[in-house]
């Protein structure tokens, strides 16, 4: 388990269930069913992570992506509305990219929605890349995804140039 200030972060379970569906069905429009998270949670290249808010353990977001070999690929990141802007977010995501590194992660992709300039801010902070566009990826309303990667190796090359 991470702690980082009043946060703390650690592997999702299915009691962690009702609390992030209320934060899913908050943040996105369309959101996942129940089962489609407990699926999550019983496949073992899916990784599930929630963010807890000390002193109450309340869950204020949650990290979900599956890791295959060296791909990963991020499918759920939310944050509780009432809690943004306060780098949970930031904190689920640095988890989730050092588990990564340590599995021996060499690529993370991930789809956002074009206008989800919040969002898009964060990974580019993380140095995510657009690579392309999903026409039409969204089916609620039509808007096209943008389509993010990030390559670990590369970033980890550039790490160690610049500490010479």
């Amino acid at each position: 388990m991470e702690s980082a200030g009043q946060i703390k972060i650690r592997e999702m379970t299915e009691r962690d269930l009702d609390e992030v569906m209320q934060i899913e069905r908050l943040s996105f429009s369309t959101p996942w069913s129940r089962r489609l998270f407990e699926r999550e949670l019983s496949w073992p290249f899916a990784k599930t992570f929630v963010a807890l808010e000390a002193p109450q353990n309340l869950i204020v977001g949650y990290l979900c992506f599956w890791l295959m070999s060296r791909e990963t690929h991020i499918l759920n990141l939310a944050v509780h509305p009432e809690r943004r802007r306060r780098g949970i977010g930031t904190r689920l995501l640095q988890y989730g990219l050092n588990y990564c590194r340590e599995k021996g992660t060499q690529e993370i992709t991930l789809e956002v929605r074009r206008s989800n300039y919040k969002a898009i801010s964060l990974y580019r902070n993380f140095q995510f890349q657009p690579q392309g566009i999903r026409p039409r990826y969204y089916s609620d309303s039509g808007e096209d995804a943008v389509i993010m990667s990030l390559r670990l190796l590369e970033q980890a090359s550039a790490a160690s140039a610049n500490s010479l």
